[in-house]
């Protein structure tokens, strides 16, 4: 589980900042891609990366302003050249659906693959036996949603030596196990997988937010994260301006990584106006609040361990 940023920008591009878009990369877990958010030229960014835009699964939109969603049609028309032939499922609030029916129609732009679009509220939006997707409404002004990206539990590491020892043959059977499945032998015994699995793997957690004043939704979505990612539009000291322009400022996001008791903060939606000398001094802003910050760049990758 890997966090790639396409574009990391607020409002227009700018030469050093694309505006937003996330690639939260599930290569090992279950070969796929999930993006959220596609600013303008995204797919342009995913030219200069390894990502496969057949890859891509799902695509979550946090908000309908143009820096998030103008970069989606060309990107699923795109797919249909590259290669992409399974579905890919678009969720966004209601809207999105629209948007994407009157670009694609407008245009004359014929998907080789099954589009799914789902218009979202709060609550769990995606539930498999891998991962589940809560929403929130944040604080913009207009509905602007965070995504909770819960990793599932997995099962502990199989004690093939135990196994062995116990006299069950290799195969199948081991497989069975690993996947938490009572087996029956032939001779009659019951393998039990709990005898049989090393501790359960814990799930790892990610918290990615949409443009938003600081708010309680924002704390909620953001508990126990392993990672938060948050806006940061303005500098500490810019409070009311953030809030006249519905953002947060990096002390506003460090605060709410620190309440939600978070393993790690990434800032990001970095306002054009602070070039590249102050980056490091947006994150030191952050980090008097909450030390184990980072700022986002366009490209920086973010590798999430186990627990």
């Amino acid at each position: 589980m890997d966090i790639f940023f396409l574009g990391t920008g607020a409002g227009m591009p700018a030469k050093l900042r694309n505006v937003t878009s996330i690639a939260l990369k599930l290569l090992e877990e279950r070969g796929a891609v999930w993006l959220f958010d596609a600013g303008e030229a995204t797919q342009h960014q995913i030219l200069h990366t390894s990502i496969k835009p057949r890859r891509i699964e799902k695509i979550f939109i946090t908000h309908l302003h143009g820096d998030h969603i103008y970069g989606l049609p060309g990107l699923l028309s795109s797919r249909s050249f590259q290669g992409g032939d399974s579905e890919v499922t678009v969720y966004g609030p209601k809207g999105i659906q629209e948007f994407l029916q009157v670009s694609l129609s407008i245009s004359q732009t014929y998907l080789k693959y099954p589009l799914k679009v789902v218009e979202i509220d709060e609550g769990i939006v995606l539930e498999d036996e891998q991962f589940l997707v809560e929403a929130k409404i944040l604080d913009h002004g207009i509905t602007s949603f965070g995504y909770r990206i819960v990793e599932k539990d997995r099962p502990g590491t199989l004690l093939a030596d135990k196994l062995m020892d116990a006299g069950v043959p290799a195969g199948p059977i081991f497989r069975k196990i690993k996947n938490g499945d009572t087996v029956t032998l032939e001779d009659g015994r019951v393998i039990e997988p709990s005898e049989f699995l090393g501790p359960a793997q814990k799930g790892r957690i990610v918290t990615i937010l949409g443009d938003t004043r600081s708010c309680e939704n924002a704390m909620l979505l953001a508990r126990g994260a392993d990672l938060l990612i948050h806006e940061a539009t303005f500098s500490k000291g810019e409070e009311a301006l953030a809030f006249d322009y519905f953002h947060s400022t990096t002390h506003q996001a460090a605060e709410i990584a620190r309440r939600a008791e978070c393993k790690q903060l990434c800032l990001t939606h970095i306002s054009s106006r602070y070039d590249k000398t102050a980056w490091k001094e947006l994150a030191a802003e952050a980090q008097e609040i909450f030390p184990n910050t980072d700022i986002a760049e366009d490209f920086k990758e973010i590798k999430i361990p186990y627990k």
